[in-house]
């Protein structure tokens, strides 16, 4: 307990020194670039451990025998980390990216400290023994709940401690990738952060810190490399405007089933069965097909590079490398299967993100797409060029944030020499993903909850709010048998001219207002005589407690109304007005945008 006083007196002393000493936009200017280290530390280390696991397990004995090992090493991994997250984190550890939009959106940017270390350890096990998921999602939840907490720690408000989780975000993105522009930009469309001079040089110092820090750990490595990239030429437009609408549809698709099989494996209850079935199936699938094993930049290298028969090497259509629409037709397959090699993942318990898997997606429909072109004999069009334009059109379509696809592959590549095909394709993937699936793979979810942040200010205000915050609940109530006399009394006694009508267990039966019986209630003739039930009249509409404050909105709008009772499970709560709702959503504003 001494040694607890001493810490809070130390850190007290140093916060008061701090506010005497350290003007607060100076301050926030310091935390990013410690915040960028830190997350550029945790994505080197979470990469690195992960790659040394996966090299433990593919060489020596393994390696004479491995294609039975593919089938084991994944549930291995998947029971390891379900026990893990049963039994010492004691926690539910779930997707990391759309956790941190929910904690900015829903818990006032607070996360608890525990995922700072759960991610970590949970997708390490998941990923280096073969689950089909990526790490930058943990990267990124990782380094949100490090910027979380340290804002805590420093008595931040919501719009700092928004600031420094942007930041986390950054500097894991660019820590992983060497893309410090991307991972700004990723940043700005993932977790819809206004870009103010208060935020944009925060973000650029995290994100060069993250970088930095990469680069001094591990030198100026990339995960995606290649040896050669064509140039552009005019002619092979047509064919990027149809791999953007395919990349469109497949990110659909990818969206869509991801989901299905996530609510397939809720409806099996007991997490044991959820992780022998999902272990079970995600091991015979990367049996069969061996690419699909981990993260899949392997593969992805290897189709950038047109060495396509090291993927086939070692599956079971290894005898078949001659045959070109054979080998084609398993590039396909693993477009459309590393979807449910994903959900199998996750699904079963294990823990990772679904940035890389768009990426292997995206790679691999881009080669086959050319392959396809390239066997019409008219046409001839650069197999890695439209790999890697391919990642971008899926990242486009499935996160709807083709910005950070543009400029990650521009800046993977070293270069702007397929500036405008990028552009091409990751538009016009986004405009018809976004005109078929409303919301991105993150944001699905939480948008159907009414959680999601946007750009639009008054949409993020009023996703902030909630009902609690609005809700009155001084007014007296009465009951449907009580007489005018009676009521008269209890008018006497409040400050309020509307009262709630309710049952004897509490059930809302219907309102009254003062306007009502204004001009009866000084009749005593008709006091015994006249009951409440007669007075009384139905709501213009009913709000419900755990409604969203967009759904209230309309439906003042719609009721014309100036106060709304508020119920749960139809008994009743309290009243929302609006005088007191336009009130506290000023506060919000002027909060958010300070």
């Amino acid at each position: 307990m001494v040694g607890i006083k001493q810490k809070q007196s130390l850190l007290g002393k140093f916060l008061v020194w701090r506010a005497k000493n350290i003007p607060q936009k100076k301050f926030m200017l310091i935390l990013a670039v410690v915040v960028g280290f830190l997350t550029g530390l945790v994505a080197v280390s979470l990469k690195n451990t992960t790659h040394f696991i996966q090299e433990q397990v593919q060489h020596g004995y393994f390696t004479r025998y491995f294609n039975p090992y593919y089938f084991l090493f994944p549930i291995i991994g998947i029971v390891i980390t379900v026990l893990i997250k049963k039994y010492l984190l004691k926690d539910s550890v779930s997707e990391p990216v759309p956790s941190t939009l929910l904690a900015i959106s829903r818990k006032n940017g607070f996360i608890k400290f525990k995922k700072v270390y759960s991610y970590l350890v949970t997708s390490i096990f998941t990923v280096g023994f073969g689950g089909s998921v990526g790490l930058e999602g943990p990267s990124v939840g990782t380094g949100s709940a490090i910027g979380a907490n340290l804002g805590k720690m420093m008595h931040l408000n919501y719009k700092s401690r928004l600031v420094l989780i942007s930041c986390a975000a950054s500097g894991a993105i660019s820590a992983i990738f060497n893309a410090p522009i991307a991972a700004i930009i990723f940043t700005i469309e993932i977790f819809s952060l206004d870009l103010t001079f208060s935020s944009l040089i925060p973000l650029l110092l995290a994100s060069a810190s993250g970088a930095v820090t990469s680069i001094f750990l591990q030198g100026n490595m990339h995960l995606v490399h290649f040896e050669y990239i064509a140039p552009f030429v005019v002619r092979d437009v047509p064919f990027y405007v149809l791999l953007g609408v395919l990349c469109a549809f497949v990110s659909v698709y990818f969206n869509h089933y991801f989901f299905w099989m996530e609510k397939q494996f809720l409806k099996i209850k007991s997490f044991k069965y959820r992780m022998v079935i999902g272990g079970v199936l995600l091991g015979g699938l990367i049996f069969m097909i061996p690419p699909l094993y981990g993260e899949g930049y392997n593969t992805i290298n290897q189709l950038l590079n047109g060495d396509i028969e090291s993927i086939v090497s070692e599956s079971l259509f290894s005898d078949y490398l001659e045959n070109t629409w054979l080998l084609i037709a398993l590039l396909l397959g693993l477009v459309f299967l590393k979807v449910f090699a994903s959900g199998l993942t996750l699904g079963a318990g294990g823990v990772g993100g679904i940035f890389a898997p768009s990426l292997f997606v995206g790679a691999s429909l881009g080669y086959a797409f050319s392959s396809i072109v390239n066997e019409i004999k008219y046409f001839s069009i650069s197999n890695s060029n439209f790999a890697l334009v391919g990642m971008a059109g899926l990242m486009a379509g499935m996160l709807h944030a083709p910005l950070t696809a543009i400029f990650m592959i521009a800046e993977i590549t070293g270069g702007y020499e397929l500036f405008v095909p990028l552009m091409l394709v990751s538009t016009i993937s986004f405009a018809v993903s976004r005109s078929l699936k409303p919301h991105s793979i993150y944001t699905d979810q939480l948008a159907k909850r009414g959680d999601l942040l946007t750009h639009n200010k008054d949409q993020v205000v009023l996703t902030l709010l909630n009902i609690e915050q609005v809700i009155e609940r001084n007014f007296k109530s009465v009951r449907p048998e009580m007489t005018l006399g009676e009521l008269v009394k209890v008018v006497s006694r409040s400050n309020r001219n509307i009262f709630p009508v309710i049952d004897d267990e509490g059930n809302l039966k219907g309102v009254l207002t003062l306007d009502n019986f204004r001009h009866i209630m000084f009749d005593q003739k008709i006091y015994d005589s006249t009951f409440v039930r007669e007075l009384m009249f139905p709501p213009p509409a009913k709000v419900e407690k755990n409604e969203s404050m967009e759904s209230v909105i309309k439906k003042f709008h719609v009721s014309n109304a100036w106060n709304l009772p508020v119920v749960e499970n139809g008994k009743y709560v309290g009243f929302i007005s609006k005088s007191k709702l336009f009130s506290v959503y000023r506060k919000k504003l002027l909060e958010f945008t300070e």
